[in-house]
């Protein structure tokens, strides 16, 4: 049987931190071959790349998910108790409470209230010299999520909870004293949430039928228990924090317009009205924006003629497979035309995870990330006119989430479409 390929350091934990998105694809490459073994936080970890990598991954009878997460991202990102945990039958019921809010007239409920934030937020910003555009996106997005989802926020407590739930993803990979801010934004937003749910248990808040936080606070368990407070709340902030995180992806939207004048070009003229979601969907592939996910082998098996060891941690590389040679030609290329052949694979393209959205851990809010990503395209290249200023435009790929190291900075906004760019 042969060994599966080790890296030799004693730990490659601060490498993997250096470099989050490229990481595993670079050992990959340097051992020829899609998967090796090091050691991450100390813990013996096979990392795997390709997209019959993915295939393995997400066959649930091999891994499991409950104990996989590094803590640092569980105690900001995620939270405890949330879906991303789960196993099984427990994971499926939980998942199908997500999926009932993704049908079509729920997603364009979101895309009429981001519009109208979107439209309220381009009035102010033409008042301004300049803005950042990563960090104006946050409030615009929060505000849009939260009325989205039935959670009240008052005018007064918009930049506090802003910040709360921007920082649990923002500084999810830090280390020092942002990591540390990070868990105290998730212990004041999980005890936000709880409070609501109670509320909305004791009948004190109403929150519209068929909203997240009407579904969530409601749901019972396999058992036919409501959730706890604290579980339920997770819950309710796992539909917000990742449409606030959508953010990172609105904001390679603008990069690409400007990165790629060709296809600014293309979205200005309209002609083409498949054309959008070929650009956003090349954006999701292009950029990096979440960097692997992690699992736990149930018990040993063999793959390929390597053993994999039962308790064994598993991380499969997401950007990676997404540049994957042998899937994409010419995958360091910005090309939108390639989804006109892609052959829909739940493995080959996996920026928000792989295999089936109703069984698999692969994200339920999916088509949410494609349409707000294709209404910001719609807005930056079409509705308002702005000018790019000279900056730090390159990609900072230590940071997690990745993003330009200038945050992307836009000036003389203007509401009309036809305004100079």
């Amino acid at each position: 049987m042969p060994q599966v390929p080790r890296d030799n350091r004693p730990d490659a934990t601060l490498a993997f931190l250096a470099d989050p998105y490229r990481f595993i694809s670079k050992q990959c490459r340097a051992h020829g071959s899609d998967l090796f073994e090091t050691r991450l936080m100390l813990r013996k970890t096979i990392c795997m790349t390709g997209p019959k990598a993915a295939r393995l991954f997400y066959d649930q009878s091999l891994f499991m998910r409950q104990g996989a997460m590094i803590g640092r991202i569980q105690k900001t990102l995620l939270g405890k108790g949330g879906v991303q945990g789960l196993d099984d039958e427990a994971h499926r019921h939980r998942k199908q409470m997500f999926m009932s809010l993704m049908t079509p007239e729920r997603i364009e409920g979101l895309m009429a209230t981001s519009g109208e934030e979107w439209q309220a937020r381009a009035c102010l910003w033409a008042l301004r010299d300049e803005i950042v555009l990563y960090d104006e996106l946050h409030e615009l997005l929060t505000r849009a999520a939260c009325a989205w989802a039935g959670v009240p926020l008052p005018e007064a407590q918009v930049r506090q909870r802003t910040h709360e739930i921007t920082a649990l993803f923002d500084a999810a990979g830090s280390v020092g004293l942002a990591h540390w801010r990070a868990r105290w934004a998730r212990k004041r937003a999980d005890r936000w949430i709880e409070n609501i749910v109670g509320q909305i248990r004791s009948g004190q808040i109403r929150p519209p039928e068929g909203s997240a936080a009407s579904i969530i606070a409601e749901h019972r368990d396999l058992n036919g228990e409501l959730l706890s407070p604290h579980v339920a709340a997770v819950e309710i902030l796992n539909v917000i924090r990742p449409i606030v995180a959508v953010g990172v992806y609105i904001t390679f939207v603008a990069h690409a317009l400007h990165q790629f004048p060709e296809c600014r070009r293309k979205l200005e003229a309209g002609d083409d009205t498949g054309y959008t979601e070929l650009f956003v969907q090349e954006v999701r592939r292009f950029y990096p924006f979440f960097p692997a996910v992690a699992a736990l082998v149930r018990g040993d098996f063999e793959w390929r003629g390597y053993r994999f060891p039962g308790r064994r941690r598993v991380i499969l590389d997401l950007h990676g497979t997404n540049h994957d040679a042998r899937t994409w030609d010419a995958p360091e290329v910005f090309q939108p035309e390639r989804f006109r052949e892609w052959d829909g694979s739940p493995f080959s393209f996996i920026p928000q995870g792989g295999g089936n959205h109703d069984v698999n851990h692969r994200c339920p809010g999916e088509w949410i990330t494609i349409g707000l990503m294709k209404q910001a395209a719609d807005v930056l290249a079409r509705r308002i006119g702005y000018y790019v200023p000279e900056q730090d435009l390159q990609l900072d790929y230590s940071r997690l989430p990745a993003l330009p190291r200038s945050r992307f900075i836009i000036c003389r906004v203007r509401e009309a479409a036809s305004a100079p760019v």
